[in-house]
């Protein structure tokens, strides 16, 4: 199997749009190079007593090096494998998603669910919520209402990308996803989003297509507009742009700079070493280096960015939006949209996200952070399933 072919497709089409059946297949040259690679880092002279006060800790990034060098990069293809995936063409691009439809009686109203993922995350990041979203009753809630749910990797992410022209914003990938949307035949039906997928689902609400009945997301990146504005916010938004999880963030969002501005540079390091992606990746899910993550999972995601050569393009959909501003415009949503607040991650400051959406509920939850659906999928499963429910 040459290098081209790593990543197959079966050719089974459906007869109503050119959808083509997908599954994951690894070369065995891809482990054998990846292993390689990862043998032969050069590691990087680290400062005595720093920490990850100035980026991920080579110690760090050491232990996880050796953690993948020993993956089944099978287990991984099989873990994307585990839910029935589609692709089509949609402006251009391949697009990819899991298609999971519910498990209720034969005939009645399918309202379906658009998952999407973040940055550096894959579609990976919902596999803990498609189960009980499509089948309650097998996860404990019998009296839960069940959701189709499609969980598309975003244009220019893991198996829908790498994208090869530019423009490919939040507000591109929102018409992609409405199309793919109609495409499937959905006539009601709702978004939920974190990160870069709550930016998506964001210009998904301002462009508010057809059928399009709610908005869940994470996040909403709105700030004071000036000091009346500022003046109105609670103690908790003002102590978190001030000295909280947002100013934190803030202060230590250096991939952020680099990938709006220079991507392409960014690039050429982190699509020829495996141990500068997972490096570079590995800041978010450990909290900037600060605290253990769930190394399997950080792994998992990794290696799909890595089988992809996705990381360029991921990084490049930063600077699109910095270029048109998709995902943070003051443009009105009027669809009603909810927002699920977790403690350890960026805050949504409620007055500053009413200034330009239709924000019907805000909720606070106990625990959880950046990757919620992760690591506290029942909080992200309860607070959509009670949105939704509301609608």
């Amino acid at each position: 199997m040459s290098k081209q072919q790593e990543l197959t497709q079966a050719t089974t089409t459906a007869p109503s749009r050119a959808f083509e059946r997908f599954e994951v297949v690894v070369a065995p040259d891809r482990t054998a190079d990846l292993r390689d690679r990862l043998a032969r880092t050069a590691w990087p002279v680290e400062p005595a007593g720093v920490g990850a006060d100035q980026g991920m800790p080579v110690g760090t990034v050491r232990e996880l090096a050796e953690r993948w060098r020993e993956l089944d990069l099978d287990e991984v293809a099989a873990r994307v494998n585990a839910y029935p995936q589609l692709t089509t063409t949609i402006d251009g691009q391949r697009v990819h998603f899991w298609h999971v439809r519910a498990d209720r009686p034969s005939g009645s109203p399918a309202t379906a669910l658009l998952l999407l993922h973040g940055w550096p995350s894959t579609l990976l990041e919902y596999a803990r919520v498609v189960g009980p979203l499509t089948d309650p009753g097998a996860h404990g809630a019998p009296d839960a209402p069940a959701f189709d749910v499609v969980v598309p990797s975003l244009p220019g992410f893991g198996f829908s990308g790498p994208t090869t022209e530019t423009g490919w914003d939040s507000a591109r990938s929102a018409r992609a996803l409405a199309e793919l949307m109609k495409a499937l035949g959905y006539e009601r039906w709702g978004v939920v989003g974190n990160d870069v997928g709550a930016l998506v689902a964001r210009e998904l609400g301002i462009l508010a297509p057809e059928g399009l009945v709610g908005v869940h997301v994470q996040q909403i990146f709105a700030f004071p507009a000036d000091e009346a504005e500022y003046a109105r916010l609670g103690d908790k938004d003002r102590e978190s742009i001030t000295s909280g999880s947002t100013a934190d963030f803030q202060s230590k969002n250096g991939y952020q700079a680099i990938q709006e501005k220079r991507p392409q540079t960014l690039a050429f390091a982190l699509e020829d070493s495996p141990a500068g992606l997972l490096a570079w990746n590995a800041e978010l899910w450990t909290a900037w280096g600060e605290q253990p993550a769930d190394v399997d999972e950080l792994l998992a995601h990794t290696t799909v960015y890595w089988l992809t050569r996705t990381a360029g393009s991921a990084a490049r959909h930063y600077l699109e939006n910095a270029r048109s501003g998709a995902g943070y415009r003051d443009l009105p949503n009027p669809v009603p949209t909810a927002v699920a607040v977790f403690p350890w991650d960026f805050r949504t400051l409620r007055v500053c996200a009413e200034r330009s959406t239709n924000l019907v509920r805000y909720t606070e939850l106990p625990r959880g952070g950046h990757f919620a659906a992760v690591t506290d999928p029942d909080l992200v499963v309860g607070d959509v399933r009670a949105f939704f429910a509301s609608l």
